[in-house]
């Protein structure tokens, strides 16, 4: 039992570490962007929302909640129609970056920017919430690593069953196969690891029945703590080293992640509208 949840958190948290690290991604551009600024503390309170939100998809996924999916699909069109608005807001307020460098100092300036990171936690949990197509993101990503780390030979706690049942409810529900090339072909077990995933499975069949509930929190809360740690190494330095940078350079830099995050925020709409369209 202890040995699957030491090997769960693990992987959670280094798989959480990576996948964040492109810098492609809307939560990576509002974090970057405002880092640019100088603004640590809302970095990090967008940060720890985004992460909050992942929590919450990842959790679904592997725990297996699919009876809830079947229920949210109908509307995620229009959830996602609500997550273009905001970063259509966000990326144009980002956009819209004028940094003074003569006041970045004043009193008032600082107080203002006090006030203005309260809204840091709110804006990154929204961000990725209003974002339902993570779902099948952390679900497909989430079914590779732990099949991956259970062709190894390591004890997943009987997770990586848990997800493949996920994948065919989800794959049952969509109508389509989700990608779900499993096992790459250079992590086939040898005998020696199938031999030992089958003592895995005998002593798994002896866990308590709370046990899934306990390894999808354990995963789900670890791979969100590996995004904090990302998203915080990289807020840090960038704003230590920020002042090294031309402020005109810096002030295009934010203004064209602030149209990224719009391309962003076209992009979700035109999914939105076309899952309308050929919604059967």
């Amino acid at each position: 039992m202890f040995e699957s949840l030491i090997t769960i958190s693990i992987v959670g948290l280094v798989a959480g570490f990576i996948l964040s690290m492109p810098i492609a991604g809307p939560i990576s551009i509002l974090i970057t962007s405002n880092a640019l600024k100088g603004r640590m503390r809302y970095c990090v309170l967008a940060n720890v929302g985004a992460a909050f939100a992942d929590f919450i998809y990842v959790f679904i996924a592997v725990f297996g909640l699919t009876k809830l999916y079947s229920l949210y699909k109908p509307i995620i069109p229009f959830i996602l129609i609500v997550g273009t608005v905001f970063l259509l807001y966000l990326g144009v307020k980002i956009a819209r970056t004028n940094i003074n460098i003569e006041h970045i100092d004043d009193k008032n300036h600082i107080n203002d920017k006090i006030k203005k990171d309260r809204g840091g936690f709110l804006a990154g949990f929204l961000l990725n919430f209003l974002n339902p197509t993570l779902f099948i993101g952390w679900l497909t990503s989430s079914f590779i690593i732990i099949s991956i780390v259970s062709s190894l030979g390591f004890n997943t706690g009987g997770l990586d069953t848990m997800i493949d049942k996920n994948v065919q409810q989800i794959n049952n529900i969509e109508g389509k196969a989700i990608n779900q090339q499993t096992t790459i072909s250079y992590f086939k077990s040898d005998s020696a690891n199938i031999k030992m995933q089958q003592i895995h499975k005998e002593s798994n069949a002896a866990l308590p029945d709370y046990f899934p509930l306990l390894i999808s929190i354990c995963y789900a809360l670890f791979l969100s703590l590996g995004s904090v740690i990302w998203f915080y190494y990289l807020a840090y330095f960038l704003v230590k080293y920020r002042n090294k940078i031309n402020v005109k350079v810096v002030n295009r830099i934010i203004q064209g992640l602030g149209i990224a995050l719009c391309c962003f925020g076209i992009f979700l709409g035109y999914t939105a509208v076309k899952m309308i369209i050929f919604q059967p």
